[in-house]
């Protein structure tokens, strides 16, 4: 069977006809029926007001003469002839005749129409409502003036029967209900009539487009038929499947293809996967060869670091060792000068002053640069220590920036740039100095190296806060700042813009990983054109408090 979308709710066909037919028939018929009543009521309400005013008037003046001042002229008298008058009259129900008698009205006669109609009180005191029709559920109610001379002697009230009118208006309702009912059975078996003659070809479509859809036979064609409209979409429905047939047979030569050229392409896909699978074992032991290589230069980098520091030692205990040397060599050569003398009794006093005097001067020049020497060997041993050891232990942060400040003296000298720290005095913390100081080492150096071409003043700022149980080390350098090229990617390793000038590109890769592995830390970094570079560095501590 054909499936329709779930979205589109189904309807009878059959039941649409049905109430769209009753519904038509019934509307027209009750609107009908009801035009028709309601002209027949009033035709028949129209009458009945004309007939009531009609023997209202004859009944007055019949009834004049008997309430004129003739003593012959009894009510009795009046009475028979009313009687006499409406016997065979079936509208009039009731008659009350009153007499109008120096402004005072009194009953005069009546007529009652049989046993059935009693007699009723008078109406003197509704004369007044009743000069117009009044209607009730069975009769209506008048009073009529009896006039004599322009001048009223009585008046006279009739009550007439609506009975008739009534038992006509129900046999009309009962005509309107056969008619209606007689209506709704010719508009059903019209609907019937039609349906079977709209359905019987439209089911014989149907039932070809399911044999074609369970079957596959689209070949198959459907009939001519015996209406237009039913005709004409017959044969839209014969070209669709012509036009569907043909699409078939297009698709299968296309699949067929498909095959062919997939069985083709299986074959490539094979062969090439058999070279992948080569290839990818290469791939995959050249790339563990490059992370040994990448681990080996990360090492070779911290290592250029030290080199850089016992460079820089070197340099700087090569002149307080130097003086020392020429205070110690002019010294051996005064004291052999004054042996020599003393030897051959030519020593004067003079001289002898002027040789104690200039040999404290000499010691006091050996003694300070050895001291010097041996200060920077002391703090060159201490740096190399904590970036030998990631070892946690307590330090003083401001002596441990003062200890790497003295180790690159030398760098930040020749580079001409001025170092300024903002840091607390007595700052103790328990955390690894170590790799804080490969840290400061490399960002101070990354700044020598590549921040300050074509800038005059330059300078590097560390600030130094303590925040409950982490430190912040805000750097910043004035420097050319950080190129948009590879901004987005400083961190990551062999990034660099001198790579043909020495740079190896690891030197803030090495920084990353110090912050983020050994410190368990986290560092960020926001660079603008000509305006320097921040680097902001957090992470964990304990603070220790100095007694």
């Amino acid at each position: 069977m054909l499936s329709m979308p779930n979205s589109v709710k189904t309807k009878s066909f059959r039941s649409l006809l049905l109430k769209s037919t009753l519904g038509l028939t019934i509307t027209l018929a009750g609107l009908t029926a009801l035009l028709l009543l309601l002209k027949i009521n009033t035709q028949q309400r129209n009458e009945i007001e004309s007939n009531t005013w009609l023997w209202a008037s004859i009944l007055a003046d019949k009834s004049r003469p008997f309430l004129e001042d003739d003593p012959t002229k009894t009510n009795i008298a009046l009475k028979k002839e009313l009687t006499e008058l409406s016997k065979n009259i079936t509208l009039i129900n009731r008659i009350h005749i009153y007499d109008l008698n120096d402004n005072s009205v009194s009953f005069f006669t009546s007529y009652n129409k049989n046993n059935s109609f009693p007699a009723i009180k008078d109406k003197i005191n509704e004369i007044d409502e009743l000069t117009t029709i009044r209607y009730h559920e069975q009769y209506l109610e008048l009073v009529v003036e009896i006039k004599s001379s322009q001048k009223t002697v009585g008046y006279v009230y009739l009550q007439t029967s609506l009975t008739k009118k009534n038992d006509f208006f129900s046999s009309l309702l009962l005509l309107g209900l056969f008619l209606l009912i007689s209506a709704i059975s010719i508009a059903v078996l019209t609907a019937l009539w039609l349906y079977k003659k709209t359905c019987t070809p439209l089911d014989g479509i149907t039932e070809l487009i399911d044999n074609i859809s369970q079957k596959k036979r689209y070949d198959n064609r459907a009939k001519k038929q015996e209406y237009k409209e039913f005709d004409i979409l017959a044969r839209y429905i014969n070209i669709l499947l012509t036009v569907t047939e043909k699409h078939i047979y297009k698709l299968e030569d296309d699949h067929h293809y498909a095959l062919s050229q997939n069985n083709e392409l299986k074959s490539r896909v094979e062969s090439r996967t058999s070279a992948l699978k080569d290839s990818n074992q290469e791939l995959l032991s050249t790339l563990e060869k490059l992370h040994q290589y990448q681990g080996q230069l990360v090492e070779s980098e911290k290592m250029a670091s030290l080199g850089d520091m016992v460079a820089g030692i070197a340099h700087e205990i090569n002149t307080p060792i130097g003086l020392g040397v020429t205070a110690s060599s002019l010294l051996a050569d005064n004291l052999n000068n004054i042996k020599e003398r003393f030897d051959n009794k030519t020593l004067k006093s003079s001289e002898l002053k002027r040789f104690l005097n200039d040999g404290e001067e000499n010691i006091a020049i050996i003694f300070r640069n050895l001291e010097r020497a041996a200060n920077l060997i002391s703090s060159f041993k201490k740096v190399a220590v904590d970036q030998s050891s990631a070892e946690s232990r307590t330090f003083d942060v401001h002596g441990l920036i003062d200890e790497v400040l003295l180790t690159l003296s030398a760098k930040i000298k020749s580079a001409q740039v001025t170092v300024i720290i903002d840091c607390p005095e007595n700052l103790t913390i328990t955390s690894k100095p170590g790799p804080l100081n490969q840290i400061l080492i490399n960002l101070i150096l990354n700044s020598i190296h590549h921040a300050f071409d074509g800038i005059t003043t330059r300078e590097v700022s560390i600030k130094i806060q303590s925040l409950s149980d982490q430190l912040n080390i805000h750097y910043h350098d004035n420097g050319v700042g950080i190129d948009e090229s590879i901004k987005n990617k400083i961190f990551d390793p062999f990034t660099t813009t001198k790579r043909g000038s020495g740079g190896s590109g690891l030197g803030m890769h090495l920084v990353y990983n110090l912050v983020t592995q050994a410190l368990i830390g986290h560092i960020s970094m926001h660079s603008e054109p000509q305006q320097g570079v921040d680097f902001d560095i957090t992470f964990p501590i304990e603070r220790t408090i100095v007694q």
